[in-house]
């Protein structure tokens, strides 16, 4: 069996920079009291397994972090309101945001500022889409596909903004952007707040498709960049699996074919994808 291993299968700089922030107040955990994460603080079951062993801790309501501890934002973000109310109750707040997003959190709120409301593609739930929506001062609607956003209401009189969560299929967009073209009939503000390293990823998997006989891609589940990549090759005419470990490789069935294409979210660490492509390899 061939492998083909896409080049930008695991960590994109974002979440490799908030694992070593992680990992140097780790370093001097003495220093900063009991260490929490505000949810994961990247969408990966298995390293935040590997962190609470360590001793951090994973808390869902901000209000659960009692002073004097540490938190460490995660490379989502999180809304403006959840930052001030910790930094008020004496709670320190190490920010490791992901820069992309808080670009992405800066250009709304330019935008905001000027009145207009922003038209979000993203998925609602989303922890990274809560906070740009905390940005989004003069109200804000959110969709996750081209179908959703057509069925919208939206007001004839205001000025309106577009933008993206930063992991969104970069081709969707421009549909949107065309659709809304169409349907407002004047000008808007497009921001590009789709990331670089998401676009790269998402071309190579469709190239890397139409190379292979079968696709897997490697990552947590509950990550919306690998739960993409799988749809763009499924997209792109490959049959696909996506799993988190080597574990869940479904063997039988890969067993049939010829050459295996890899690829893995920008939150997957390379062990677990080294992992992968050795099972793969020894069929």
């Amino acid at each position: 069996m061939e492998i083909i291993r896409a080049e930008t299968a695991g960590f994109c700089m974002g979440v490799d920079l908030a694992l070593r922030k992680l990992e140097a107040i780790l370093r001097e955990a003495d220093q900063h009291g009991p260490i929490h994460t505000l949810g994961p603080i990247i969408h990966n079951p298995q390293v935040m397994a590997e962190y609470a062993g360590r001793g951090v801790l994973r808390t869902d309501d901000p209000e659960d972090v009692a002073p004097g501890s540490t938190v460490v934002i995660r490379a989502h973000g999180v809304p403006r309101s959840v930052r001030e109310s910790l930094a008020t109750r004496g709670v320190r707040v190490m920010d490791a945001t992901c820069p992309r997003v808080r670009t992405a959190q800066r250009l709304i709120a330019k935008q905001a500022e000027k009145g207009r409301i922003l038209l979000l593609f993203g998925e609602q739930d989303h922890p990274e889409v809560k906070g740009l929506l905390s940005h989004a001062s003069a109200g804000a609607y959110v969709f996750d596909s081209p179908e959703r956003l057509a069925e919208m209401d939206l007001p004839a009189g205001p000025e309106f903004f577009l933008a993206a969560q930063t992991t969104q299929d970069r081709e969707e967009f421009t549909i949107i952007q065309d659709l809304l073209k169409n349907r407002l009939d004047r000008d808007f503000p497009v921001l590009s707040t789709i990331c670089d390293a998401t676009m790269k990823r998402q071309q190579e998997a469709i190239e890397l498709a139409g190379l292979v006989d079968y696709m897997v891609v490697v990552g947590g589940f509950e990550s919306g960049n690998t739960r993409r990549l799988a749809q763009v090759a499924r997209s792109a005419g490959a049959s696909c699996v996506h799993v988190e470990t080597a574990e869940q490789l479904p063997l039988n069935e890969l067993r049939a074919f010829g050459r295996i294409g890899l690829t893995a979210g920008a939150s997957t660490p390379k062990k677990i994808i080294d992992r992968v492509h050795s099972v793969l390899a020894s069929l």
